[in-house]
Formats: structure tokens, sequence, C-alpha cells
């Protein structure tokens, strides 16, 4: 097995305790019958290590850091060309994957939202993903309705997605320790092809709704306009924070009818 030495760069904080790089791969279930898992942002190749282990999985991984490819190009030789230098915003996935794929990998801070928003775009092709990140996003994002963490991205991917929080993560297991705590979650695809309304709609209701997230969704949908016999319903006196996924799709449905 191939020794991972610890190393900063882009400011990242890069995980040095085995066992939880072990517990984070084992996370991963892949009982849709994938076997292409994508990790992002290998770095130093603790999580890639465990992933090997695995036979039955065909691991890519994806880096933008120059350095972290040549690394990852002497010491796991056997990936051959899944050793990929690139930024996966910017990535066509499609490219690389003809069909489903699942995602695992130690999601950087400054841009774990964003990674999920592409998810959201692909999630159709992205039956599970597996990561860590800041504790207080993790929470965010499996946090349930009437929640003060529930938000944009809770509902957007638990519309199709089921999220666990799997556990904690010290910041001393990092090398250097951020100052903050992390957390593993999963996002299992839910059994949901396809919303029971204009999804387009939908994410723009969800994204009004919380923009404005102290008042009644009577004022913070107020540019759409809506007849006032329709806003006199009693969904208009709650909150975004309020609403399930399916409120959220109920609502969309009677924002169609009505615009």
């Amino acid at each position: 097995m191939s020794k991972v030495s610890p190393k900063k760069h882009l400011g990242q904080h890069f995980l040095v305790d085995q066992n939880i790089a072990t517990k984070i791969v084992e996370q991963l279930t892949l009982h849709h019958g994938v076997k292409d898992v994508l990790e992002i942002g290998p770095g130093m190749g603790v999580l890639t290590q465990y992933l090997l282990q695995h036979p039955e999985y065909r691991t890519t991984v994806l880096d933008i850091d120059r350095e972290s490819i040549a690394y990852l190009q002497v010491h796991f030789p056997v990936l051959g060309d899944r050793i990929i230098s690139a930024d996966f915003l910017k990535t066509d996935l499609s490219s690389l994957f003809p069909g489903k794929f699942a995602i695992i990998g130690n999601f950087p801070y400054n841009i774990s939202s964003q990674i999920f928003f592409k998810v959201l775009e692909h999630h159709n092709v992205v039956p599970e993903v597996v990561c860590m990140l800041q504790k207080e996003v993790a929470e965010r994002l499996a946090s349930p309705p009437g929640s003060k963490a529930y938000g944009i991205l809770s509902v957007l991917l638990q519309a199709y997605y089921t999220i666990d929080y799997k556990f904690t993560v010290s910041e001393h297991v990092f090398h250097p320790p951020p100052k903050v705590k992390s957390a593993v979650i999963s996002l299992v695809r839910n059994k949901v092809e396809k919303l029971d309304c204009n999804e387009q709609l939908f994410k723009q209701v969800v994204k009004l709704g919380f923009g404005t997230r102290r008042k009644t969704l009577r004022n913070s949908l107020r540019s759409f306009n809506l007849p006032a016999e329709v806003t006199t319903q009693p969904v208009f006196d709650k909150r975004a924070e309020q609403l399930s996924v399916q409120d959220f799709v109920a609502l969309t449905q009677l924002i169609e009818e009505n615009i």
C-alpha cells in the first residue's frame, strides 16, 4: 500500500487519520449495481488507497492541483489514465462516465455547495455520494423541515436523495487542523424519477422562499404576482423552513396553475 504523507496546498486540510479514512470508504454501498466511483480532490490519496482495496470498484480520481496529480501518478500507477487533472466544477462528467457513477471525497469547504449543485444537475446518473465536509454544512443538508439549519440545498437535495448524517470528525485528524469540526454524510438516490411539478419552477420557488426566510411565503413569493384569492391560502402564512419537499411540490403546482 502506498504511504500517504500529509501535505497542505490550496488552503486545504488533509486527513491523516487512517481509521477515519477507512470508515469513510466503508460508507459506500454501491447497491445500485454501480461500479464507477469518482473521488473528488484525492490530494495525497488517503481515501484512494482504501478504494483500491475494493477491486469491484472502478475508481477514478480527479484533482485540480498538479502537485497532487504528480504524487498520485507515482504512488498509484495502477489507476493509469483514471488520474485526471481537472476542475470538477468545469468537467463534463458525461465524457468521463457513459453510465451511472458514485461520488466520494473530502470536499473543500469553500466549494462544497457548488459541488452539490453540480450533483443535482446529474442526479439521474449519480445514485450515491459519500463525503466529508464542514459539520455545519452537513447538518444543514440533513436537516428536517422546521429546523433553522434547513435551507435551499436541504430541500433540493432531499427531493432526490435520502441524506444520512453518518458521524462527526474531530479537527485533530487533519493536517493542519481546521478551526471547525467536520462530518461525513451520505446521499442515496430515492425512487423519485421526476418531481410531480415543473422542476425548474420548483427550484425557483425554493430559492425565492428561502431568499427572505424570515418572511412569510406571501411576501417572499410576491414576484409571482399571484391572484389575491390564491395567496389567502394557509400555506402562504408559513415560512419556507416550515415546508417539506412535498409541500414545496404542491406549492409549485399551485403557482404554476396561477401564473
